[in-house]
C-alpha cells in the first residue's frame, strides 16, 4: 500500500493506537513527494517534524524514476491535476500499490488504481 500524504499527516497528528495498529498492520510505503509535501510544510513545529521524521523511518521511501515520471504526465494530460497528486498516483500505479488516502474522489477517475480510505475501516 501506498500512503498518501494526507494519510501520514492525520497520523502524525493524532496519538491512537488504530493508526499505529493500521500502519503497522500493512506493508505501507510513501511517494517521495508526500516526504517533501509533509516535511516541507513550512509551519510544522519541530516536535510535528520530529513524529513525522519518525513515521517516514518505519516505511519504504519511494523515488522518483523516469516510469513514474511518464505516467504522471499522462496522468495530468488526461485531466487537470495536482503535480503532487499525479505523482503520488503514478507511483501507486507503477508498484502495483492501493493508494491509501482520505481523497479518494480526486483519484476515482483514473483506471487500475485500487483506493482506500483508512477511514472506513477505523472510523
Amino acid at each position: 500500500m501506498l500512503a498518501d500524504s494526507n494519510i501520514i499527516i492525520y497520523a502524525a497528528q493524532r496519538d491512537d493506537l488504530d493508526w499505529r495498529q493500521f500502519f503497522g498492520e500493512y506493508e505501507l510505503a510513501a511517494s517521495i513527494v508526500s516526504y517533501i509535501e509533509t516535511l516541507g510544510y513550512q509551519n510544522l513545529s519541530e516536535e510535528e517534524y520530529l513524529i513525522l521524521e519518525t513515521i517516514f523511518q518505519d516505511i519504504e521511501l519511494l523515488q522518483l524514476t523516469p516510469e513514474i515520471a511518464d505516467r504522471a504526465i499522462e496522468l495530468r494530460q488526461q485531466r487537470r491535476m495536482g503535480l503532487g497528486d499525479a505523482v503520488i498516483a503514478a507511483t501507486a500505479l507503477v508498484h502495483d500499490r492501493t493508494l491509501v488516502t482520505r481523497n479518494t474522489r480526486d483519484f476515482r477517475w483514473i483506471v487500475n488504481l485500487r483506493l482506500l480510505d483508512p477511514m472506513e475501516q477505523l472510523g
